[in-house]
């Protein structure tokens, strides 16, 4: 039996301020046709469907087109709430759509329900987790101590007595698999996840999850194995510059009686490269070896210790995908606070000057003085008008 492991589709989500729906359709499309050549039994997607717990209208329409889509392989479609997610929301219609072959776990209540799908001398029994805020959960769970992962162990105990009371009225092979939106230890965070909490109480030991036959993780965007029985697949598409160097796609996980056979990696093909630049400005408009940024999504910084003029525009005639700019000065001149540098009874001159070296770093030079002081000479004498 296959299993396609997605996660953290992020429904809604922006890069850098630009709509990335279409790019989202077109991984859908992409999911639809691996399902299809790659004989896929049934799809996993560990939470964070949508951004946010309000998405809009138009987003929620995409997800029902995307469903529509992969319903058409006939397939199991089993679905967890993520943080990002309203679980009241996701699942709403789940008992509905269950008939439809799409499961929707999003309630403590169903943590422990599997999925059954059903093999020819087996049971796969997948068990998706809903993403467990403990502050909201802790009292059904029973969990006094604090932290993801007494809330982990609680859940997962709750599993293991359900197998056991099945193995115990079955002669049937039980392959158990596991869905979980959380950070699990050892795994490594990217600048596009939302923290679930501070102070490290929402670290997992991906050791939890040990004795089961596959555990599909959500939550981190970047692809990763913690054992092998233990995998993020990532995000579909990149959310941030800090996955410039991601893998972007997903696992297949080939199961059978005696349990986990293969995981075997799939890509998802991205809109664009991203690129990452740092330098002086002009290294990075005239230095052949940042040709292939021209086609890519750019984040550039800009090291000059004066901060160049229309660094962005200058930028965006070489690389039409710059998104992000960014000037951080390889040498910092020493500057007082700008509070402290004017004085109560400073000229105009000396006030806009102090402004202009809080700003650039930098004093006025000679023409840029002039420039100033034709402004300064036209406003007063039209004020006194």
């Amino acid at each position: 039996m296959r299993f396609l492991h997605t996660s953290d589709w992020h429904l809604g989500r922006s890069f850098h301020g630009m709509d990335v729906i279409d790019h989202q359709r077109d991984f859908v499309q992409q999911v639809s046709e691996i399902i299809a050549e790659r004989q896929v039994d049934a799809l996993l997607l560990s939470g964070d469907v949508y951004d946010r717990a309000l998405p809009a209208v138009a987003v929620v329409e995409m997800f029902d087109e995307a469903l529509s889509r992969l319903m058409g392989a006939g397939i199991p479609i089993i679905i967890s709430s993520g943080n990002h997610d309203s679980a009241v929301r996701l699942g709403f219609g789940s008992r509905a759509f269950e008939k439809a072959g799409v499961h929707i776990r999003a309630s403590v209540e169903e943590l422990n329900r599997p999925i059954v799908i059903p093999g020819p001398d087996f049971d796969a029994l997948v068990y998706a987790l809903p993403y467990l805020e403990p502050r909201l959960v802790a009292e059904q769970l029973g969990v006094q101590a604090p932290g993801h992962e007494p809330i982990i162990v609680a859940a997962l105990d709750r599993i293991r007595q359900d197998l056991a009371e099945r193995k115990s009225v079955t002669v049937r092979a039980q392959v158990p698999l596991v869905m979980a939106h959380v950070f699990a230890a050892g795994g490594a965070p990217s600048e596009s996840e939302r923290e679930l909490s501070v102070g490290g109480l929402d670290k997992v030991s991906h050791q939890v999850f040990s004795d089961f036959t596959y555990t599909a993780l959500g939550h981190l965007h970047g692809r990763q194995t913690l054992a092998p029985n233990v995998r993020y697949s990532g995000s579909p598409l990149a959310y941030s510059f800090s996955e410039a160097t991601h893998r972007k796609g997903a696992w297949l996980v080939d199961v059978d009686a005696s349990g986990l056979v293969d995981v075997t990696e799939v890509q998802f093909k991205q809109p664009r490269a991203l690129a990452t630049l740092k330098g002086p400005i002009e290294d990075l408009l005239s230095n052949p070896a940042h040709a292939a940024a021209e086609e890519a999504f750019v984040q550039a910084t800009v090291t000059d210790v004066d901060q160049p003029q229309r660094g962005m525009d200058r930028l965006r005639e070489r690389f039409p995908g710059i998104l992000v700019y960014r000037w951080e000065p390889s040498e910092r001149r020493e500057q007082r606070r700008y509070a402290d540098r004017v004085r109560v009874q400073a000229t105009p001159e000396e006030v806009c000057g102090e402004f202009y070296s809080h700003v650039r770093a930098r004093e006025l030079d000679a023409s840029e003085s002039a420039i100033m002081q034709d402004v300064l000479t036209h406003s007063l004498t039209a004020g006194a008008k």
